[in-house]
């Protein structure tokens, strides 16, 4: 079972915008464990973001603002294997990648991306197509990659009344699953429908959510999900939302067959278990309780109505709506849910008031975060260790990038799962609630143990390498990373 997952750890982003990149001189990565260490796997890179291993030392990896599909062989860049016109603005972009679990068959790769509409590389927020978030398949031919078929696309564009153009929010990262199917997140990219958990949208029964329609999830209204799909774009029959879509019909019904989960603010990190097969997901909050999610067919993740846990409403809301200047060095000001249609002075006042107000799917089942962090901490991609290269103790750990630098210069956590690989282990007694009580954003208080690197700059893809050591992509510094361990055994990551 563990060799079968592995295959599907391979396949491997997330959207940082530019304005995430802190200015100046950088500090080397460095790791907690002296014992550990790290180098540099490729460099020179223009705002990578994603990558997928071919092989040994050899990877195609994604440049968020470009559009390039980069190959790099033993840390050299071969070639550019495709250049695509991406709209870049924001959290646009070239995105995600995954290999398709046959790939050494069929060559096909999957790519997240935000067209442009000017035929060429754009950061200009207004040029992007209302549907220009778009997964599309290419074939791989040993040196580039050839358009095959579009997958799916969905909403990229920003415009609402009285609010400046946008372009956050995208998501993007792309898994095949240990079931063969592919799996697509995409944040709420500033919508507020029943997706977003209001049955009748921010202004009432009868009312569009914008000039596009909604709140029901049409094509412009399918935000804030998982999607799982069959490998052509289709929804599998056995979607928990299939039989409740097809009651439905129409462009909402099909769009409902291929959700997995919804609920969802925005996400730069999705892995599967490789003992468990279960999926995770992080999902980042606007100043508080950023989240780490096990995510289980029909999951409603609960936003807008909820982030953290539903006893930590209180604080929620206080601090969503706070007006006071916060002791904090990165804002003057915490209030505001970013999209004015529905303010955060309406988010309830008590656990069962937020609960009964999500809007649930037939077979849809809210479950609290398996970890998360009072005030944002902004977290960004997160993979599994899929070996013991870097020793025993680290063996199925799950890491996770930052999506900022100002925590520790770009943090890498570590958080360990319990023997039933459902729940979080810690070992912090203050943690024993499962949230971690910072002080304020990109704070470290209560999170001390679960630090295991600093300096990594933007981390947006972490995953295991072929040769069982952890790699970094890291979008501020232009560069992959890998950690290691000196002397390590040189097939520690084969299985016992």
């Amino acid at each position: 079972m563990r060799r079968t997952l592995r295959l599907f750890a391979l396949a491997g982003c997330v959207a940082v915008a530019a304005a995430f990149m802190s200015a100046g001189a950088q500090a080397a990565p460095s790791l907690v464990d002296p014992d550990l260490a790290v180098r540099t796997a490729a460099s020179g890179l223009d705002q990578p973001i994603s990558m997928a291993f071919l092989g040994r030392d050899d990877m195609l990896v994604l440049e968020k603002a470009t559009g390039k599909v980069q190959h790099v062989v033993n840390g050299v860049v071969q070639g550019t294997a495709l250049d695509l016109s991406v709209n870049s603005a924001s959290e646009r972009g070239l995105l995600g990648i995954a290999l398709d679990p046959k790939f050494c068959i069929s060559g096909r790769v999957y790519l997240f991306w935000s067209e442009s509409t000017t035929g060429a590389d754009s950061a200009d927020l207004a040029t992007v197509p209302l549907l220009g978030n778009r997964v599309d398949r290419f074939v791989w031919n040993g040196s580039t990659l050839t358009f095959d078929r579009n997958i799916i696309k969905t909403r990229a564009f920003q415009a609402d009344a009285d609010q400046p153009l946008r372009g956050n929010h995208d998501g993007g990262v792309l898994r095949f699953g240990p079931d063969g199917k592919l799996y697509v997140v995409q944040g709420d990219t500033g919508r507020r429908g029943r997706l977003q958990n209001l049955i009748n949208g921010p202004f009432g029964p009868g009312i569009p959510d914008d000039q596009f329609g909604g709140p029901e999830p049409d094509n412009a209204h399918l935000t804030g999900f998982i999607l799982r799909l069959n490998d052509d774009g289709s929804a599998p029959r056995s979607n928990p939302f299939f039989r409740a879509g097809a009651a439905m019909g129409g462009e909402v019904g099909a769009n409902v067959q291929k959700i997995f989960a919804y609920g969802l603010r925005n996400s730069f990190g999705m892995a599967f278990d490789p003992v468990s097969g279960n999926l995770w997901e992080q999902e980042n909050g606007d100043d508080s309780f950023s989240e780490l999610n096990r995510a289980f067919p029909g999951f409603n993740s609960g936003w807008v109505q909820i982030m953290g846990p539903p006893e930590r409403i209180q604080q929620f809301k206080a601090i969503e709506t706070s007006t006071v200047t916060p002791a904090d060095p990165f804002t003057v000001s915490y209030f505001g849910l970013q999209q004015i249609r529905w303010l955060p002075t309406n988010i309830a006042d008590t656990p069962g008031e937020a609960l009964s107000r999500l809007f649930m799917l037939p077979g849809a089942r809210y479950s609290a975060p398996e970890l998360s962090w009072k005030f944002e901490v902004a977290p960004a991609g997160i993979g599994f260790l899929d070996s013991k290269a870097l020793g025993k103790e680290y063996r199925n750990d799950l890491f996770l990038g930052a999506a900022r630098t100002f925590l520790e210069g770009g943090h890498i956590f570590r958080v360990e799962l319990k023997g039933n690989r459902r729940k979080v282990d810690v070992d912090d007694p203050r943690l024993k609630d499962l949230v971690a009580d910072n002080l304020h954003k990109w704070e470290l208080t209560e999170s001390e143990t679960l630090l295991f690197g600093r300096n990594f700059g933007v981390g947006t893809d972490v995953q295991t390498g072929p040769n069982g050591n952890l790699f970094v992509v890291s979008l501020s510094d232009g560069a992959v990373y890998e950690i290691y361990r000196p002397g390590g055994g040189k097939h520690d990551h084969e299985d016992d």
